[in-house]
């Protein structure tokens, strides 16, 4: 039977900001491992976009081996706290785990959790961890944005011997792993920490600079950058484009997440950043930065409903979090679509027009369209409203930087290769795929650095 991580009671977690999930005790880990079958030619490893060596390092977690057991992930992946903590493992390695035919998968991001939390708050495996850096040798090359690809780029060209330099548009490093996912489900000393160790590997993190505005690109060629790579995630917000939409306590899901974990306005005033919502809480959306949201403004002391206009069964946020919202007494309101916001005569939220919904055909996602009925009309009681449905790349360096190359969604153009309409550009993770995983921004991150070194050797 497969172990399942221990987690803070319902009614005493959706009063904290501390994490979910308590992760593995050292026995529940090495049953867990007991249960790995060892495959010679491992599914799991297929399903991994960083191609970690899964069957090796749950071995050593077996054999009572745990730092032995990182260092074995962290031959591949720079970031293991963070992706047993928010990876999708079921749709990845562990839907392809030989053990589904007959049950349940091994619980392989647990295991990759446990295997890295041997490194929080300790210096002597962080040191260990960095003598994987060689010598600066091959030059220089620029990684602009150091969300999860940045990071993954940086670590790996920095393994490969490269003069590394990582700009953060932002005060602080990470990208929407410090701005956008919260802590109770990513804490933020556990992002400190893979950030000192991307940083021990040689990295040179530089914050508050804004590549295309602070810097051009041609001007970090003219200082002698071999290549570049951009990785600029996707952070404009979309809206609805309703009518109240500009409302006082309409928020996008980027300014709400922002405010509440770069700022930390849920400590306010301990901290200077306020944030004004009022006691009833509408979330328009359902994918895990939805689910963030409420999951925020309950713990919030906010009543709290979830607006959106498919099933349950549609969802595309993980089934971990759909479920750990609903113990935290998330009210869904589904076949559900917005329609109007209503304003009070200050100018805020007073409410929101919405219809019913219904499930027609299937449409280019795959899920059944939502069609409205007609006469179903209401008013939902609300006075703030958090539009969190999805992202798109902010188009400025494309703007800012002739003969870059964008595409029609505002993504950037790349071959296959990653590189861009200009010679030694890289782009890769959500700036050329839209909103997607943190693993998949992981993954284009690996293949760039792969690509830029092929880049550079074809230039010497």
């Amino acid at each position: 039977m497969r172990e399942e991580v221990r987690r803070q009671p319902a009614e005493e977690r959706k009063n904290n900001f501390n994490e979910v999930s308590l992760g593995f005790t050292d026995k529940q880990a090495k049953i867990e491992a007991r249960r790995c079958l060892q495959c010679k030619q491992p599914k799991c490893v297929e399903g991994c976009p960083v191609e970690i060596d899964i069957p090796g390092f749950i071995n050593l977690i077996l054999k009572g081996k745990r730092k032995d057991a990182l260092m074995k992930i962290k031959e591949k992946n720079n970031l293991p706290a963070i992706c047993g903590r928010v990876c999708p493992q079921e749709n990845q390695c562990e839907e392809r785990c030989i053990l589904v035919k007959k049950g349940e998968p091994i619980n392989i991001g647990a295991l990759e959790r446990y295997a890295s939390d041997c490194e929080l708050g300790k210096k002597d495996c962080l040191v260990e961890s960095s003598k994987t850096a060689k010598n600066l040798l091959k030059g220089k090359v620029i990684v602009a944005g150091s969300g999860p690809a940045g990071l993954t780029a940086a670590a790996d060209l920095a393994k490969m011997g490269y003069q590394v330099s990582l700009f953060e548009s932002l005060h602080i490093a990470a990208g929407v792993l410090s701005y956008g996912i919260p802590e109770f489900r990513l804490p933020k000393l556990t992002v400190k920490n893979e950030l000192n160790y991307i940083k021990s590997l040689g990295v040179n993190l530089k914050t508050d600079i804004l590549v295309g505005r602070t810097i051009t690109l041609s001007d970090l060629f003219q200082q002698g950058a071999l290549a570049i790579f951009l990785a600029l995630g996707a952070g404009l917000p979309q809206f609805m484009g309703i009518s109240g939409e500009s409302l006082g306590r309409v928020y996008s899901a980027n300014e709400f997440l922002t405010r509440i974990n770069l700022m930390k306005a849920y400590l306010f005033p301990g901290f200077a950043t306020p944030i004004n919502i009022g006691k009833r809480v509408a979330v328009i959306g359902a994918g895990n930065v939805a689910f963030d949201c409420a999951r925020v403004a309950i713990r919030m002391g906010r009543n709290t409903q979830l607006i959106y206009r498919r099933s349950k069964k549609e969802m595309p946020a993980r089934l971990e979090e759909i479920h750990n919202a609903e113990d935290e007494g998330l009210e869904f309101r589904l076949l559900t679509q917005p329609l109007k916001i209503i304003q009070d005569k200050e100018g805020f939220v007073q409410g929101m027009e919405c219809i019913k919904m219904e499930l027609g055909e299937p449409d280019s996602s795959g899920r059944r369209r939502p069609v409205p009925l007609e006469g179903s009309n209401f008013i939902l009681d609300v006075d703030t409203v958090i539009v969190a449905i999805g992202q798109k790349p902010n188009p400025l360096v494309a703007e800012l930087t002739p003969g870059l190359r964008s595409n029609p969604n505002g993504t950037i153009w790349v071959n296959d290769n990653l590189m861009t309409s200009l010679p030694g550009v890289f782009a890769g993770g959500d700036i050329i795929t839209g909103a997607d995983t943190v693993i998949s921004a992981m993954g284009a991150g690996k293949k760039a650095a792969r690509e830029i070194n092929k880049y550079i050797k074809s230039k010497v």
